[in-house]
């Protein structure tokens, strides 16, 4: 038990009873000791800096390369370690003033975007490439800038939704960044480095630059699929050459049987044992040509990454095979001769989309319906693979809806089109046709149509028309018109029944909604009024529209008449609800600053609502609408 200080003043402890000795004071005892007090999980790094100034043997004690700011360090960014190596003396101190000082850059970053970027009517694939600009240019270390954007992305789930919303799509952007770094430099290596399998990543990567995918990962799987296959052809020849091989090494089996013996094992293996399948009922699914869900999750895709997949597993085994890019249907092709031959009769054809059903050159066009000419079976490089595997994900997302996820998938694939094939006149065309469509990074679109007059001067009609637009599109940023704000005690609305942030319910559809904006009568055009068969409703046109944002990701414009209060409020899993509302209560979606401004008067609508509808307000919801408005109060 701690006594009373001593003669100088510092606090000391009670020596052992019976014993004369002077008590030893907390400074007294064993560094390691001291560590171990000061590593305790209840000290912040406010409390460890404190101690430090207290004496000069604490500060010793907390020095920025020892175990006390290690464990600090550890303990606010977990995740960070792994970037550090266990053999290497780190400054942990000074590496903690950086990370602190970069996670405050990144918030307030972050917390600007939405002032400055936000729109009534969502941007679809909107690229805030300023932002993205500034935290470049904080030259912060990069794996610093991703974990405070996963920090913000991991907290509370109901809160912060608009600073979720940005920082989610300044991480998308970050990680492609790098991703394209790293495709390059894989282009440029020599032609017989290139491997399918680490393409088919990189363009998987790009196209889910949140989603955990990794070469590590879908390598890991291969190889144990291949000791399944080693393990089926053991049981058919145990003296079999693939058996006596490290997995991933260079070799090759020469002998025609024996390189048969292995394809069929890994036909049974594959095929048969783990249910590998090409996806004919969802064909265009995307997610067909992604690597890491063909291999890891869902083991069904295209012709084209099923080949990647089946030619990667052939290698390790010692049977070289080659990519055919053969039309409406990707085929591989294994030679019959000893050494490569021109002949395409030398050669096997294999279907893995078709489980591994190997085919002569006749039977492939049976496959497709029709003749083609010898060069269609003649092998391709692994540029030209991914080209293909691109370019099918290109046409998916030409053949969406219109919605976030199909421009999205075109945005991303044309990024990796052109980044392989850099001068292809018509993509260009294509990307700089869809930048304009969306409204999205104008300075961009000139430098696109830059390089498109310098390659191809005849598109020069094309090229001025989107020219001249997009030079009025960045006056009229330079210059925006203010939002008009909508007051609800306005005479003209005073059929408007319903406020921003009620969640609703369609009557017809049966759909689930949250309410993002109002018109007091329909504003469409007469075509899409007549298309929708607006004058069949009771009140037609004539009566309020409400711009909500639906369950299943779409933006809809209902009519008053068809919409209701939900019964029971739930969240709605819609990507732009971040643009638009910074929290779920657990009744209604609180609009955050910028919507507010455009409806100045639907907060207290809303909440006057929900006392009616689901009775009295949670503290949580009234401690909310408090900051709320007080925000307000001094924004407007």
């Amino acid at each position: 038990m701690a006594t009373a200080g001593d003669a100088d003043g510092r606090t000391a402890f009670d020596g052992a009873p019976g014993e004369g000795r002077r008590c030893k004071t907390l400074t007294d005892l064993p560094t390691e000791v001291l560590e171990f007090i000061l590593c305790v999980p209840s000290l912040s790094h406010v409390d460890i800096s404190n101690a430090a100034c207290s004496c000069r043997r604490l500060r010793d004690v907390c020095h920025g390369r020892g175990k006390v700011w290690a464990h600090q360090y550890a303990l606010r960014w977990p995740r960070l370690m792994k970037s550090y190596r266990q053999n290497e003396s780190w400054d942990w101190l000074a590496e903690y003033r950086t990370r602190h000082a970069v996670g405050l850059q990144i918030r307030r970053t972050v917390e600007s975007i939405s002032k400055r970027f936000f729109t009534e009517v969502p941007c679809v694939g909107q690229v805030l490439g300023d932002s993205f600009a500034e935290i470049e240019s904080l030259g912060a270390p990069e794996h610093f800038c991703e974990d405070e954007l996963i920090s913000i992305l991991n907290s509370d789930r109901r809160r912060s939704l608009t600073l979720k919303y940005y920082a989610k799509k300044i991480l998308y952007f970050l990680r492609q960044q790098n991703i394209l770094r790293s495709l390059k430099v894989f282009l440029d290596q020599p032609e017989e480095q290139q491997s399918a399998l680490e393409g088919a990543v990189l363009v998987d990567q790009y196209c889910n630059p949140l989603a955990d995918v990794s070469l590590q990962s879908i390598s890991s799987q291969l190889d144990e699929i291949t000791d399944k296959v080693k393990k089926t052809l053991r049981t058919k020849n145990p003296s079999h050459p693939s058996l006596r091989t490290d997995q991933g090494g260079c070799f090759v089996v020469e002998d025609l049987e024996l390189q048969r013996q292995v394809l069929y094992a890994l036909n049974s293996v594959l095929y048969d044992q783990l249910q590998y399948k090409g996806n004919e009922c969802d064909y265009y699914n995307p997610l067909n040509s992604y690597i890491h869900q063909v291999v890891l999750l869902r083991r069904t895709g295209i012709p084209i990454s099923l080949s990647v997949l089946y030619t990667t597993l052939a290698q390790k085994l010692g049977v070289q095979l080659e990519p055919v890019n053969f039309p409406n249907h990707f085929l591989l092709r294994w030679c019959q001769q000893p050494k490569r031959s021109t002949d395409i009769y030398d050669y096997i054809y294999i279907d893995a989309f078709g489980k591994g059903k190997q085919l002569t050159a006749k039977e492939c066009e049976y496959l497709i319906g029709h003749q083609v000419t010898a060069d269609h079976y003649s092998s391709i490089s692994t540029m030209e693979l991914l080209l293909r595997m691109v370019g099918n994900l290109l046409n998916i997302g030409k053949r969406g809806e219109g919605n976030e996820k199909s421009y999205q998938l075109l945005r991303d694939s044309l990024d990796l089109y052109l980044t392989i094939n850099p001068d292809n006149v018509q993509y260009l065309l294509l990307q700089a046709r869809l930048y304009f469509h969306l409204g999205i990074w104008p300075e961009k679109v000139l430098d696109i149509l830059q390089h498109i007059q310098a390659l191809d001067p005849s598109q020069h009609g094309a090229v001025g028309y989107l020219v001249q637009h997009t030079l009025e599109h960045i006056q009229h940023k330079r210059h925006p018109a203010e939002p008009e704000a909508k007051h609800r005690s306005a005479a003209v609305h005073a059929e408007v029944h319903y406020s921003v942030g009620l969640v609703m319910k369609h009557k017809r559809s049966g759909y689930n909604c949250v309410i993002y904006g109002w018109d007091p009568k329909c504003t469409m055009s007469l075509e899409w009024i007549t298309t929708m068969r607006v004058h069949q409703l009771s009140n037609g046109a004539n009566q309020p529209f409400y711009n909500v944002l639906v369950q299943d990701g779409t933006c809809r414009y209902a009519a008053q008449e068809n919409l209701e209060p939900h019964s029971a409020p739930l969240e709605i899993g819609h990507p732009e609800v971040g643009r638009y509302f910074t929290e779920f209560s657990g009744t209604h979606y609180v609009a955050n600053e910028e919507l507010q401004a455009r409806y100045p008067e639907d907060l207290e609508e809303t909440l006057h609502t929900i006392q009616e509808l689901y009775g009295t307000e949670s503290a949580e919801t009234g401690e909310t609408t408090a900051k709320t408005r007080s925000g307000d109060g001094a924004t407007m």
